[in-house]
């Protein structure tokens, strides 16, 4: 049994101004993904060049910011939100929804391929290795935060956190934190490491998210305002998890069925 650390969620207070590590994960996982993406925008079968990486990435925080909060309003919190519309921007509280930020990061790369003059799939292909680096920080934050914690364990690394009482607990960020952030990104990145069927990359990423958060959720506590859906174990995370399953098996099919290969002879 391990006892959570009770880690300041505030990582440096300059007077009225107090700098969160919630924020610094979401700025450190652009900033790593800007890095990672120059070096990959150098190979020249790549939709982007690395001058382009800059405004790509602005495109893409927009997206994610924008999109995760309003995801997360729409799908988890519509009724705290009326009663406190302010809690909508205390984004450092917590309250982020991949579902909803994926949605802005497809809206945002949509724009940047117009504004670009690329492939809307050759721009995702591209991205989605790009896109656990993020997801892997906020899994941080949110460990950082103490929520989104899971269900009790007698497992040896279950951790007590002190406000939920006594029972240990699965670290369940930790677990999302190596599997949306370490292994999808390992995996991803190796695929994409040369030339491969246009779409392909997005979907494997949309089928390895889908496969790796729905496991989790069966860990994970689900939102105390909303409980389970259905079933006794049913929880929104899941159900906004099929359509990526299947929209990401869909994907690969069809790019292996059509074989557009970028730089292919």
């Amino acid at each position: 049994m391990l006892t959570y650390p009770d880690i300041d969620p505030v990582a440096l207070q300059l007077g009225p101004l107090a700098i969160h590590w919630y924020g610094l994960m979401y700025g450190l996982g652009f900033l790593a993904g800007w890095w990672l993406g120059r070096m990959r925008a150098r190979e020249p079968w790549r939709p982007v060049t690395p001058p382009q990486m800059s405004d790509l990435v602005l495109y893409v925080a927009l997206g994610v910011i924008l999109g995760g909060r309003i995801g997360y309003i729409l799908f988890y919190d519509m009724g705290q939100v009326l009663d406190d519309p302010l809690r909508l921007i205390r984004i450092w509280q917590g309250g982020m929804s991949f579902h909803g930020g994926l949605i802005g990061v497809l809206l945002a790369c949509l724009l940047f391929a117009r504004k670009a003059g690329t492939g809307f799939f050759r721009l995702m292909d591209f991205v989605a290795p790009l896109v656990p680096i993020g997801l892997g920080a906020g899994r941080i934050g949110n460990f950082i935060n103490g929520e989104l914690w899971g269900k009790p364990t007698d497992l040896p690394w279950g951790m007590v956190y002190a406000p939920l009482g006594a029972d240990p607990r699965h670290p369940s960020q930790l677990y999302q934190f190596l599997l949306e952030g370490v292994v999808l990104f390992i995996a991803l990145w190796l695929f994409s490491r040369k030339p491969r069927p246009t779409m392909s990359v997005s979907g494997l990423f949309l089928v390895l998210y889908g496969v790796f958060r729905f496991v989790v959720e069966f860990a994970r506590m689900p939102d105390a305002h909303i409980g389970y859906l259905a079933f006794g174990w049913v929880t929104m995370g899941q159900v906004l998890s099929l359509p990526m399953i299947l929209g990401g098996g869909l994907l690969l099919v069809l790019a292996y069925r059509r074989n557009d290969v970028p730089g292919a002879r």
